[in-house]
Parts: structure tokens; C-alpha cells; sequence
């Protein structure tokens, strides 16, 4: 079996990148040990994938700084065999992690290149338990639903309202909510229709487009 080529980068990462500042769930932390997120990045930027910043993956999309990962990772409190919804599959890291905790995972990616080459990425990882959908993510996938927790990676000026309708009793919601230069990171919980809101700190992602975000498309930054 050829050797992990990554190995003690993706070490050094959960180390002094994730440990080192607050991450304690040991699942979150040996998820990220083991997913190999350089093969979730574009060609010529694998070393690049463990330093702690975002990188491009295409169509003016990027992969989160590790950090923002794992914190996002921690906060919904997956369980085994969780159904959770992810809404902006990109370049697939933040599924595979879902994946590896044991969630069964429906991402909803609006870009057709991102998509296919984010099911190259879960081949090539080994990566079972995603499936990806083609569509509108602001308007979730109600096929599945009731979710046990729900993950946007793109930021919107308010939680989209169909998910907060497909959140499952006890469900969690993680989301970046806001402005389109930076927001807030937020956590809903879900407790007898009633919606409990979390802040969880300042974030930049990139504008989640859909009926219920950003409408029209953003020039890639």
C-alpha cells in the first residue's frame, strides 16, 4: 500500500491549527487526521491544503481554512447515521468529514463542474456515505427531509426558510449569516418549532446564491 504522502502535514494541522485552539471533540479531530483534504484541493495546490487559510477550487469558490472546518464540524454534534443535509458540496472535504463521523450526508451543489469533480474527490479518497445533488441549495432537498442537522458553507443574509422547515425536531443549523464582505457564524437548534439562535463568531465565506440567498452571480474573488 502506498505510503500517506500528507501524513504529517495533515498531523501538524490537527495539532496546532485545530487542537491548539479550542477544538475538543476527539471525533472531529481524528476525522481530520484521517480524511486526506489534499486531494480535495486543484492540482498544484496539495501542500497548500493544510496551511490555515481557504484556497480556490474553481467557479469563484474556495475550500475553508481548516479551523472554520472543524469549528463548523463540532458544532452540529453529529452522531452516527445522522441525516445531514450540506448545502455547497465545492470541492466535497466538508462531506467526506460528515462522512467519516458516520452521517448520511445529501450535499446540494448549484455548479455542475463542482459537483462532478467533488464525486472525483470522494472516489479517489474512498469516500462512501454523499450524495450529491445538482440544484438550488437555498431551497434544500425536501425529499429527505426531516434533517438531523443542516451545514451551509456559503454565506447568506438570512438562514434560508425552507431549511429551517427541514430541520428535524433536535436538529442543529450551521450558518454564515450576513453581509456579503463578512458575517456571522450562527447555530440553530430546533426544539418544538421554536428556533434557538447561537453565535459562534465573526466568518467570510463566499455569497450563497439561490431564491431564498443572494440573487443573480458574483464575480469570482
Amino acid at each position: 500500500m502506498e505510503a500517506d504522502p500528507c501524513r504529517r502535514e495533515r498531523e501538524e494541522m490537527v495539532e496546532f491549527q485545530i487542537r491548539a485552539r479550542g477544538i475538543r471533540d476527539e471525533r472531529v479531530l481524528a476525522a481530520m487526521q484521517k480524511v486526506p483534504r489534499h486531494l480535495f484541493v486543484p492540482k498544484g495546490l496539495e501542500r497548500a491544503a493544510y496551511e490555515d487559510r481557504p484556497l480556490p477550487i474553481g467557479g469563484g469558490q474556495t475550500i475553508s481554512q481548516p479551523y472554520i472546518v472543524a469549528v463548523m464540524t463540532e458544532q452540529l454534534e453529529i452522531r452516527p447515521h445522522d441525516r445531514v443535509l450540506e448545502i455547497g458540496t465545492g470541492s466535497g472535504y466538508q462531506a467526506a468529514l460528515l462522512a467519516e463521523l458516520g452521517a448520511d450526508v445529501i450535499s446540494v451543489e448549484r455548479l455542475d463542474d463542482l459537483a462532478l469533480r467533488a464525486q472525483e474527490n470522494f472516489t479517489r479518497a474512498g469516500v462512501t456515505g454523499v450524495r450529491v445533488v445538482v440544484g438550488d441549495g437555498t431551497k434544500g432537498y425536501p425529499p429527505e427531509a426531516p434533517y438531523d442537522a443542516v451545514i451551509i458553507t456559503a454565506a447568506s443574509p438570512a438562514v434560508p426558510e425552507p431549511l429551517v422547515e427541514q430541520l428535524g425536531e433536535g436538529g442543529r443549523l450551521i450558518a454564515p449569516v450576513g453581509p456579503r464582505e463578512c458575517q456571522d457564524l450562527i447555530k440553530l437548534i430546533k426544539r418544538e418549532g421554536k428556533v434557538q439562535r447561537i453565535p459562534l463568531g465573526g466568518v467570510c465565506f463566499v455569497p450563497l446564491i439561490g431564491q431564498f440567498g443572494w440573487q443573480g452571480e458574483v464575480s469570482p474573488r
